[in-house]
């Protein structure tokens, strides 16, 4: 199995389907699966004995109510916190045993989670079935570098050359620039710039690569961006995009 196997568009569900479950718990994952997502988005930090931590905030404040880094807390300290819903924190390794055949969207927010979550992708033979991406390229790269061949998406300073290629219409610095990745993952916009049109679509598509698209709840928005030929959309509603998948089908 591919991360990017199977005819588009991806339902990518952002820290799991959190209706009934905490964001980005197993049981938030297992709602996600339940109810049509193809893809699982989450985000990984560094606990304090180096374990790459299922967790999009650095600290517990909001999840929690706890005024604590995660860094703070040993892996062991944070299964101990309740998050609601019979849950807690997992590891990366705990969330691809916990669903061998989902495909996982991973976020690398903490340089110090790369060594434990190469790891944790290797023990659970997940290479394929994962796409590493980062705000930052050094994060980003301290874990593809490590697992050749894993799908990527660009960084914020990676994309650069490729929206202003892709603008302009310089084919071949969009091709350059996205050779190393499958993927690109972006907002809609970014202030007053539109990211995502149709010929920005179109030109990303001939490089090779595919438009993902978040974080996209309202149903309109996502009928106009699937219009405009992106491959994927990133929603903490899966449950909403499935069905409007399914009715264009």
């Amino acid at each position: 199995m591919s991360f990017l196997d199977g005819r588009p568009p991806r339902v990518i569900a952002h820290r799991g389907l959190a209706l009934d479950a905490p964001e980005n718990t197993l049981l938030a994952f297992l709602r996600a699966l339940n109810a049509g997502a193809t893809h699982l988005e989450t985000d990984i930090h560094a606990s304090a004995d180096g374990v790459a931590v299922i967790a999009h905030d650095p600290d517990l404040s909001r999840v929690a109510g706890r005024d604590v880094q995660v860094a703070q807390l040993t892996l062991s300290e944070l299964r101990r916190i309740d998050l609601g819903h019979g849950q807690s924190f997992c590891s990366l390794a705990e969330a691809l045993e916990a669903f061998p055949a989902a495909r996982f969207n991973i976020d690398v927010k903490d340089a110090r989670a790369a060594a434990s979550a190469v790891e944790a992708i290797r023990a659970a033979r997940a290479t394929d079935r994962v796409l590493i991406t980062s705000f930052a390229a050094d994060r980003r790269k301290a874990v593809a570098a490590q697992l050749p061949g894993v799908a990527c998406s660009p960084a914020v300073s990676e994309f650069l050359p490729v929206i202003a290629g892709a603008k302009l219409g310089l084919s071949a610095l969009v091709r350059r620039s996205l050779a190393p990745f499958a993927a690109v993952q972006v907002p809609e916009r970014r202030g007053p710039l539109r990211i995502v049109t149709p010929r920005t679509v179109e030109r990303i598509h001939a490089a090779g690569a595919e438009v993902h698209v978040w974080t996209v709840n309202e149903p309109g928005d996502m009928i106009r961006l699937l219009d405009a030929g992106v491959d994927g959309i990133v929603t903490d509603r899966c449950d909403v995009l499935r069905r409007v998948v399914d009715a264009r089908r």
